[in-house]
């Protein structure tokens, strides 16, 4: 069985490389034969030649950890407080009813046009962009803890009502595992939505990160150094959120279990 699995998984690797291989020789070729200009596309190859550039000199190392640093403190206040949120919301009696008008009102609030304003009370600075990541994670979070809280089996609570436990057991040991997978769907939809956050900040008004460079590559027309940033970012995103899957796979789900 665990065989079949592996040359299955073996069978789909190979056919994912092909198609990418294959969808970047067709854009490389559609490119050098002038069929889509390169003012509008870029070579895979030259977009790889660009990567190499970026990465062997220290600039981008000194851009990629201010964006970082922007997204980690932004999207780790908003975790904490979001899912602190919700529970206060399901947990305390006649809360939800009271806050969560409010709550879905300044969700429904488009995010464009807070920035300009935060821009104007926090300056361009690093808490200008941690304010912006906050604002693209936080509701996520809130509303998929509530969810996730609200889906807890009454028949677990009914066990922990029986063996006495407390109202901090109960949460603790009945309430959050049950939720955790619904928690962790938002921290992985946020996580990418929160360094999208951190880079539109940054091309807004900006004078260190990633958002920064890529506003004075597409300005200077430099498309395969701009495809080269948004490579980057999204190698970085993926990363972060198969630390977040690892994160649930080997603390949460076993939490849960026992």
């Amino acid at each position: 069985m665990k065989n079949k699995k592996t040359k299955r998984f073996g069978i789909i690797l190979i056919g994912q490389i092909a198609l990418a291989l294959l969808l970047l020789g067709a854009i490389e070729l559609v490119v050098r034969m002038g069929i889509v200009g390169k003012l509008y596309l870029s070579e895979p190859t030259e977009v790889v030649k660009q990567i190499y550039v970026l990465l062997t000199h220290s600039e981008i190392y000194h851009h990629l950890r201010v964006t970082m640093q922007e997204f980690f403190i932004g999207y780790l206040l908003a975790a904490g407080l979001g899912i602190a949120t919700g529970m206060f919301l399901v947990l305390v009696r006649h809360a939800e009813d009271l806050f969560r008008p409010f709550l879905s009102a300044l969700m429904a609030v488009p995010k464009v046009t807070i920035i300009p304003l935060i821009m104007l009370w926090m300056g361009i600075g690093i808490p200008h962009k941690i304010a912006v990541v906050f604002l693209f994670c936080y509701f996520t979070i809130a509303f998929s803890t509530i969810t996730g809280i609200k889906q807890t089996a009454d028949n677990h609570l009914k066990v922990a009502r029986v063996f006495q436990a407390s109202r901090w057991q109960t949460i603790i040991k009945v309430i959050l595992p049950s939720a955790a997978p619904t928690i962790f769907v938002a921290l992985r939809v946020s996580a990418a939505t929160g360094i999208v956050g951190a880079l539109f900040g940054e091309m807004i008004a900006s004078q260190d990160g990633l958002g920064n460079i890529l506003v004075k590559a597409t300005s200077l027309y430099d498309t395969a150094q701009a495809f080269a940033i948004i490579t980057i970012v999204t190698v970085v995103s993926v990363a972060i959120i198969a630390l977040i899957d690892l994160l649930e796979k080997k603390v949460v789900l076993k939490w849960k279990s026992n």
